[in-house]
């Protein structure tokens, strides 16, 4: 592939990383009201730990429905309809409906939510070769967002307006997301019958176990990634030393950090290989997450989230850009990283909200400790693997 990329891919690139910033604003935003719905709708942690899950099961189920669409409809319609879900449940919920709708709407967004992801990957992954770098890049447009949500949201409370100045300008701007689905061109041509011959010989015999390695380096990091952006302004709340919209604004600045971490690992993936990065991102994360969760003083916690964001920051597109190889742009390749992923993210936080109910959300949050373990773990096996095939 040539290092420059066409006009053509790079505002196919453009449109993705947009929508994925916004998704970045719309996803964030439910952590950062969450302590506003949970007062208002007198939410228990365990109901509010549903609602999260029930956003990582739409995730989950977008990684089967939405390639099913896109056989049947084009990815350009698919991506349109599926994103116009985003502003849609915002309006609803909005009005503050009952239990049973709000978790509809967590249900729906999620969905969207994986669609857009799904898209977003795939499409940069084709267009750009497997490049490490833009898939860093895109990811760090999702950054964008997340960090610019909680940061919002923190002067919208602080100014007196509420969560729902929040909502209504995430209406907007999602919709104008969808408008740029709506206009784009996102047939890359990368699964026609002229390609499949190119395959290589380990594609047509199955991704193999470094696939799976990675699958569950994902299912272990977005179960964390979901109960961070999920559960910690109620967690650091709970913790009686921030106040709630210091602790929105923490959580943004862990984006801010998670941004500037993607870019290094954009930089950094010129000079050293996709799973000497992963293992490093993973050791970190683990290492600064058991000093937050071991510290109940305000500099400590600061500095650990700080760590948390940055060596996260490259643990998901360095991953996809690993396994981009290992199925070969197939959609079902992705489907099924996807989905492991997401299963991750089902479970974490309804274990966590559900833990917290009988034992406080400061005690809960510790079971997260595991799934640090497990990605550092599986990474260091990944890595193993690759530096005994490459000897």
């Amino acid at each position: 592939m040539d290092q420059i990329l066409s006009r053509q891919k790079m505002w196919q690139i453009i449109r993705c990383c947009y929508g994925y910033a916004v998704s970045g604003m719309a996803v964030l935003a439910v952590g950062a009201v969450l302590p506003s719905l949970i007062e208002e709708a007198n939410l228990s942690y365990s109901m509010a730990g549903g609602m999260i899950s029930l956003m990582a099961i739409g995730n989950l189920a977008a990684s089967f429905v939405f390639p099913a669409v896109i056989l049947k409809i084009g990815r350009r319609l698919a991506i349109t309809i599926f994103a116009a879900l985003v502003p849609i449940s915002y309006l609803i919920l909005l009005m503050l409906p009952p239990v049973w709708l709000i978790y509809c709407l967590m249900f729906l967004m999620g969905i969207a939510r994986g669609s857009i992801t799904f898209l977003n990957n795939l499409v940069v992954d084709e267009v750009s070769g497997h490049s490490t770098k833009m898939l860093n890049y895109l990811h760090c447009s999702f950054a964008i967002g997340a960090f610019l949500s909680p940061f919002f949201t923190a002067f919208a409370i602080s100014m007196g307006y509420g969560w729902r100045t929040v909502a209504v300008l995430l209406v907007v701007l999602c919709c104008t997301s969808t408008v740029f689905y709506a206009t784009g061109n996102y047939d890359t041509g990368s699964e026609t019958k002229e390609d499949t011959p190119k395959k290589t010989e380990r594609t047509s015999k199955g991704p193999g176990l470094d696939f799976y390695l990675i699958c569950l380096v994902l299912f272990f990091y977005i179960g964390l990634e979901n109960c961070v952006n999920g559960w910690f302004v109620t967690y650091l709340q709970s913790m009686g030393i921030m106040s709630a919209s210091f602790a929105t604004t923490m959580v943004s600045i862990t984006w801010l950090v998670i941004m500037a971490g993607r870019l290094l690992c954009a930089w950094l993936a010129r000079r050293y290989s996709k799973t000497a990065i992963i293992l490093a991102c993973t050791l970190g994360t683990g290492a600064s997450f058991l000093l937050l969760i071991c510290s109940n003083t305000i500099v400590p916690v600061a500095i650990a989230l700080i760590g948390t964001g940055f060596f996260m920051s490259g643990i998901y597109p360095t991953s996809v850009a690993h396994a981009g190889p290992l199925f070969q742009g197939s959609a079902i390749g992705m489907s099924v990283l996807t989905a492991v992923a997401s299963i991750g993210g089902i479970l974490t936080p309804q274990i966590v909200g559900s833990a917290a109910d009988r034992v406080g959300m400061s005690a809960a949050i510790s079971i997260l400790l595991v799934n640090g373990v497990m990605m550092c773990l599986l990474s260091f096996i990944n890595f193993r693997r690759a530096h005994k095939q490459a000897a």
